[in-house]
């Protein structure tokens, strides 16, 4: 398999569907939304980026593909990237805000929407001042450091009575849309075994990610969050229990703080058990599902794409599209349309992953099953 860093998942990805491809492939699984149920006149949801680091770049350059998104505001405490990323995307000063005059974001009628993409850490104080200023809130995933915190931001957003989603991008991408329709739906009969990995090679010190404090956890946060919750849709279950075990440490310099690799296993009501890793020293991007009758795979799986995929019944054949232009306008047409956002992007949903992850941290320093009811 070759070999994929975050930035070339990026890098090799089609750029094909449009931002309905998903309803359109698969509309028992679609959003609730499509392009039969909001006219297209030309209005946008108006978007600022807090945080302007690399996926951020990300994000911005898939808004230049949405329909239904715009990207207005810029927040940065890096005064070269205000001028440049301003001047790339052609936002004007009076949209552009720093950390300590964020909060007058709030009489700036031009942005609707504050996309969060901050380390970790930030998240929750971002999220709460956002929903102060009466912005809607993305947030990118993880949602935040525990699930104590991801309680606060959920109650905060809906006292201001604004919406609250996290950054699931692959909830609207039609490979994951399938297999989550293939396990719930029991195409081959029950799904008894999950094995889904995800990981990468880092080597720079300075990354944001390798420092506890700012990232929470290491590539459990990170990455291993999309494992899990790859793990809980496809079987449409909430896990019973954990158990896990930290991976070896090659690099004890660069992993002094976070894990280096992690894998665990996840017990499910149905008697499915999920097995995943998450790692900074492999490139692993795998998803493999075995049921009574057949089975359904994909690889690369969990990344930025291409994916690519087949089960018992041939080629999974679906279109690769810009990820995060796709999820912006899914989410963009609720909020256009008045309506409330499917539980399964919510901060509600944010909860459940951190319980989720704090409980594999616990058993991988303990060496006990947890249970999670």
């Amino acid at each position: 398999m070759k070999n994929f860093s975050r930035r070339s998942f990026l890098q090799t990805a089609g750029i094909a569907a449009g931002a309905t491809a998903v309803a359109a492939v698969l509309p028992a699984f679609k959003t609730g939304t499509d392009k039969k149920d909001i006219p297209y006149d030309g209005k946008k949801l108006n978007i600022a980026l807090c945080g302007l680091g690399r996926y951020a770049g990300y994000l911005a350059d898939g808004l230049q593909e949405s329909k239904y998104c715009k990207l207005v505001g810029l927040v940065t405490g890096t005064p070269e990237k205000a001028e440049s990323w301003g001047k790339k995307y052609n936002i004007p000063a009076k949209n552009i805000y720093n950390y300590q005059n964020f909060d007058s974001i709030s009489s700036n009628k031009d942005i609707d929407v504050v996309y969060i993409v901050l380390p970790n850490a930030m998240h929750k104080e971002y999220v709460l001042r956002t929903a102060k200023a009466g912005k809607h809130v993305f947030v990118e995933k993880p949602m935040a450091l525990n699930e104590q915190d991801c309680i606060e931001m959920t109650e905060a957003c809906k006292k201001a009575g604004v919406q609250l989603a996290i950054g699931y991008r692959l909830h609207f991408e039609p490979h994951h849309l399938e297999i989550k329709r293939m396990g719930q739906e029991k195409v081959f009969g029950q799904v008894r075994l999950i094995e889904v990995s995800l990981g990468y090679k880092t080597s720079d010190p300075k990354e944001w990610r390798l420092n506890k404090a700012m990232a929470g956890g290491g590539p459990l946060m990170n990455i291993g969050l999309y494992c899990v919750q790859a793990s809980r849709y496809v079987l449409g279950e909430e896990p019973l229990s954990v158990t896990a075990q930290f991976g070896p440490v090659t690099n004890p310099a660069l992993f002094s703080q976070v894990e280096e690799s992690i894998t665990w296993q996840l017990d499910f009501p149905s008697g499915a058990v999920a097995t995943s890793s998450s790692s900074y020293n492999c490139q692993v991007d795998r998803f493999f599902a075995a049921a009574d009758n057949g089975f359904f795979e994909m690889s690369p799986a969990v990344s930025y794409g291409p994916f690519r995929g087949r089960s018992t019944n041939g080629e999974m054949n679906f279109p690769d599209i810009n990820q995060q232009a796709t999820q912006c306008d899914e989410i963009a047409k609720l909020i256009l349309q008045g309506k409330p956002f499917p539980a399964h992007i919510t901060g509600e949903e944010g909860i459940k992953d951190m319980k989720i992850l704090d409980a594999i941290y616990r058993s991988a320093s303990t060496g006990k099953k947890v249970s999670l009811v």
